[in-house]
């Protein structure tokens, strides 16, 4: 197996993984399932450095496992935990209908790239692919989920694949590196007081049940 086919692997193992979290149906598995796809990215983005023989693309790889492998899956473990959230993952759509539109997401994604990427070699098609699958399926996520700290996985789910979007076009300039984890850590405290506001005003997290609290019943 050659260095492309390793990048692609790790690429696609990751897209394999934003599919784990829309089966997912309790927050601890989501939570895991969200860690190891940001290990996995990690891993990519190590890879890619060593291809494309850009040393900085190891700050990025050593964010993604610092922050979002281990910091942030244990601060939403504390959360869930400290505000007792029910950890029961509420879904407006059934898991077998959301696999059925990821997997189409995932072809419109290709489909898509075969036609913007058309002047570039069709490695860069795979690698372009895989990143907007990633973020069209954790969009899909924040449309599926009602419950607040699975939309926000799926938010932050979103980012990793702009960040392999970012790595398999040649790397990101160490200032973007930098602002994604300014970004992240502001994220991560801005979610934490907004469920906090969240739990001592309606006493859940559901975003269903807030919205029937101000009388917008589906």
């Amino acid at each position: 197996m050659g260095p492309l086919d390793i990048a692609h692997f790790l690429a696609g193992f990751v897209v394999l993984l934003s599919f784990s979290l829309l089966y997912q149906d309790r927050l601890p598995p989501l939570i895991n399932t969200f860690a190891a796809q940001s290990l996995v990215l990690a891993l990519s983005v190590a890879w890619q450095a060593q291809t494309q023989h850009a040393p900085h693309l190891l700050i990025t790889a050593g964010i993604e496992l610092g922050f979002k492998t281990v910091l942030i899956p244990l601060v939403l473990y504390w959360t869930i935990r400290n505000l007792k959230i029910h950890r029961t993952v509420e879904i407006v759509v059934g898991v077998g209908p959301t696999i059925i539109a990821g997997i189409a997401l995932v072809g419109l994604s290709a489909g898509l790239m075969l036609r913007a990427a058309a002047g570039v070699g069709g490695l860069a098609h795979q690698d372009m692919a895989f990143a907007l699958s990633v973020v069209l399926l954790g969009m899909l996520m924040m449309v599926t989920r009602r419950n607040a700290v699975s939309q926000v996985i799926g938010f932050m789910s979103i980012e990793n694949g702009l960040v392999l979007a970012a790595t398999g076009a040649r790397g990101m300039p160490f200032v973007v590196e930098t602002c994604v984890a300014f970004s992240v850590l502001v994220a991560l405290i801005v979610i934490g007081i907004f469920l906090f506001r969240i739990r001592e005003r309606f006493d859940s997290v559901d975003l269903a049940l807030i919205d029937s609290f101000r009388g917008e019943r589906s």
